[in-house]
């Protein structure tokens, strides 16, 4: 049997592939450019616009280029959060290259190949979300095939718009029906592209008694259609969800259709819930989509293809009325937009498309009602043991938004693959999604990724709990400190804010602020350096306090009284080193003058004790081997506490006799914490605290052990009991010369 005759691919088309392959590579192979590229490349692409070269470059530069702009300064490829483009991904890339390459062709045959995407796509789609005797238009914005639509709708009520335009709205005003649960902004845009006021749109609020809160209201929506047309308006359109973006509900479909067709309204109809049409088993509620007058599908986000274009599908008898709203072009250049989502849909394959949208759709349990889990941490005001909720109600609801968005954004880090993100919606407030079918097919979302999801939701509810329960006792603590004041921010999700207040109350208030600032700085750095869970923070980005501390999420074991006393007690030794380091110039230098004094005073007399022959140096030489003289120095110590010089030897006596004395004492018991213990635990709240022993004073014992380290190096320097400077006193002139054997004994120096 012969076999088909194989034909030659265009040796453009196969280049363009290699092209794209190769080029996929570099970008995502993560390499980086080398440090000597950086820097010649730093002034070019980063920190200025370089000029354009005038010998240009070739296709692997400018691509490195790119991957370099795209990651940046990064050099870690785990914090790359950047989706993976599969291979058919490849294929939606490829089409936007062929599509620029087909366009070149010659008029007759670019005419009938677009024709021929154009339509396969269509035919596809339609059948796909069982859409029958459908058009399609393809955009790239998800909101501009909506605008198309109204414009189609308007053309048909108003006959003489295209001859008359906006003059013939003036007399029957128009009027959107949207509802409450859709897009935010979606009305305003329509009212802004199609030049009407708003008063054109009404937004239909979702139920209050029946039904699910997210759903349009059927009953007010006909009233409202009754009155308007009672006033003279046309009700041009209904906009109605298969899905909304926030909760994924869907609206009463058949009943809202009823009405539009009751009213010569037309029904549009979007949303995530679209995807299942083309699943075999599909809820009732979202298969009356299938009878609505237009819906926008997104297949991008559910096969997980990047840069395709959103399709509206819609179903007029006029072509001509179609074309003048925009939704058909004559020109072939624009049917090309559908050449990425062609060649997709081709490698997908019709079982590929099922099988991606049944995936996503089966991570949740209860796929057939509603693809998308929306959840939200709360919490009953009863107070429960370790902590407390009085006057707690007063701003619980922007307590809560801040835990939940908290709690969105660590599932989002810690399961990346999840696809979880934070949604806010108008009742209830900040919640979490999980949207598969938006997320699943980029992401590459499977069941142990789910699994993943709801053990870390398992680990982090207990630590809101106990956060939310002690909220209010750090309050009441850090209230009772006469140091340290409150910070009132209702967004930080954690135990709250805190600043310490210095006691000085003579400083004027730049000064004082400064002190302030500089204060908290420090005991931030402190705090941040303790061995201990919590988590310390600058603050919000954009918060109105200055120069605050904020403590991050609390555990069970969490002693907030501890917490409190300890940074009252790191304030304060912060503040008395800043008084004494302030005060330490002016005296330190009124000493060094004394002692400068007495060192000039001390050499006159050993002048006049040696007589001047001895400072000949000849002379001199030759009289202090014949008879040497013992001349001796007494070194000075300067008291900081007192601001005044004294002598070394009781200083020196003293201690020979407290270094002989502590040879036959017993060391000093310290108590430590065992190991794996962190500070700021409760005995017996946790596994974890294995001890009861004050991490105060932990903190003290740690701060007294550096403090005898650094006295030891430095001898007497930095004891805070004495505050001893030892200043070395001349022994004798620089030119006097003491025969060898001869050497008077110099005064001790520090070390």
């Amino acid at each position: 049997m012969d076999k088909p005759p194989v034909k030659m691919m265009d040796p453009t088309l196969a280049e363009m592939g290699n092209h794209l392959s190769d080029a996929m590579k570099i970008l995502e192979s993560g390499k980086l450019e080398s440090e000597q590229g950086k820097e010649r490349r730093k002034l070019s692409w980063k920190d200025i616009p370089g000029p354009l070269q005038g010998d240009g470059q070739d296709v692997v530069s400018i691509l490195q280029l790119v991957q370099n702009l795209m990651h940046g300064d990064d050099d870690k490829q785990g914090q790359r959060r950047m989706q993976y483009v599969a291979e058919q991904g490849h294929m939606a890339l490829l089409g936007h290259s062929l599509a620029a390459y087909i366009s070149v062709l010659e008029r007759e045959r670019l005419r009938k190949l677009t024709t021929r995407i154009l339509s396969d796509t269509t035919l596809w789609l339609c059948r796909l979300f069982r859409y029958e005797n459908g058009s399609a238009y393809y955009h790239e914005d998800d909101c501009e095939g909506l605008v198309k639509v109204c414009r189609l709708v308007i053309n048909t009520h108003y006959e003489d718009y295209a001859t008359e335009g906006f003059t013939m709205l003036s007399s029957k005003h128009p009027v959107i029906y949207q509802s409450a649960a859709c897009r935010p902004g979606l009305g305003q845009h329509l009212c802004s592209q199609l030049g009407l006021p708003l008063s054109c749109l009404c937004i239909v609020p979702c139920n209050t008694m029946f039904g699910s809160l997210h759903q349009m209201d059927v009953a007010l929506l006909d009233k409202l259609i009754r009155d308007d047309r009672e006033s003279g308006k046309v009700p041009l359109l209904l906009i109605a969800n298969a899905g909304t973006p926030g909760a994924g509900h869907t609206d009463k479909l058949s009943r809202l259709k009823e009405l539009c067709v009751q009213y010569n309204m037309w029904l549009h109809v979007e949303g995530v819930n679209l995807a299942t049409l083309a699943l075999g088993q599909v809820s009732s509620a979202v298969t009356a989509a299938t009878k609505c007058d237009s819906m926008t599908l997104t297949p991008g986000p559910w096969l997980g293809l990047p840069a395709v274009p959103a399709v509206t599908l819609y179903r007029h008898e006029d072509p001509a009325l179609s074309l003048a709203a925009g939704l058909t072009s004559s020109q072939p250049v624009e049917k090309l937009r559908a050449l990425p989502l062609w060649l997709s849909l081709q490698y997908l394959g019709h079982d590929g498309i099922v099988q991606r949208i049944k995936h996503a759709s089966q991570l949740v349990e209860d796929e057939l009602n509603s693809p998308v889990v929306v959840f939200r941490f709360s919490q009953d005001s009863a107070p429960s043991s370790g902590g407390s909720v009085e006057g707690y109600l007063e701003g619980e609801r922007d307590i809560l938004d801040a835990l939940n968005r908290w709690l969105g954004e660590q599932l989002a880090q810690q399961v990346p693959l999840s696809g979880v993100d934070v949604v806010e919606l108008e009742d209830e407030g900040t919640c979490v999604r999980f949207s598969p079918l938006m997320t699943a097919a980029a992401l590459g979302t499977q069941e142990n990724d789910v699994a993943a999801l709801v053990e870390k939701l398992g680990e982090m509810i207990p630590v809101l709990s106990c956060t939310l329960r002690f909220r209010q006792d750090f309050k009441d603590e850090v209230l009772q400190q006469a140091s340290l004041s409150y910070i009132e921010d209702l967004s930080w999700p954690g135990l709250g804010g805190v600043r310490y207040e210095p006691r000085t109350t003579d400083l004027d208030e730049d000064k004082r602020q400064h002190s302030v600032e500089k204060i908290n700085s420090d005991l931030l750095k402190k705090l941040m350096e303790l061995d201990t869970d919590l988590y310390f923070s600058g603050g919000p980005e954009f918060c109105e306090e200055k120069n605050g501390i904020f403590i991050g999420m609390a555990t069970e074991d969490l002693d907030v009284a501890e917490l409190v006393e300890t940074i009252v007690s790191i304030g304060k030794d912060i503040e008395e080193s800043g008084k004494l380091f302030e005060n330490m110039t002016e005296v330190v230098r009124r000493g060094i003058q004394e002692a400068e004094l007495q060192l000039q005073k001390a050499n006159e007399e050993k002048l006049m004790e040696e007589g001047v022959f001895r400072q000949i140096p000849l002379v001199g030489s030759v009289l202090n081997w014949l008879s040497p003289v013992q001349a001796s120095v007494k070194g000075r110590t300067f008291n900081l506490a007192e601001g005044c010089l004294d002598s070394t030897e009781p200083v020196y006596s003293v201690k020979a006799q407290m270094n002989k004395e502590a040879s036959l004492d017993s060391p000093k018991s310290i108590t430590k914490r065992f190991p794996g213990q962190k500070l700021f635990r409760r005995q017996g709240a946790g596994s974890d605290s294995v001890s009861d022993t004050s991490s105060v004073n932990q903190l003290e014992e740690s701060f007294r052990e550096t403090a005898h380290v650094q006295a030891s190096d430095a001898e007497e320097a930095e004891v805070p009991q004495e505050r001893h400077v030892h200043i070395v006193e001349e022994t004798a002139l620089s030119d006097q010369r003491v025969p060898e054997g001869h050497e008077t004994e110099s005064v001790d120096t520090l070390r």
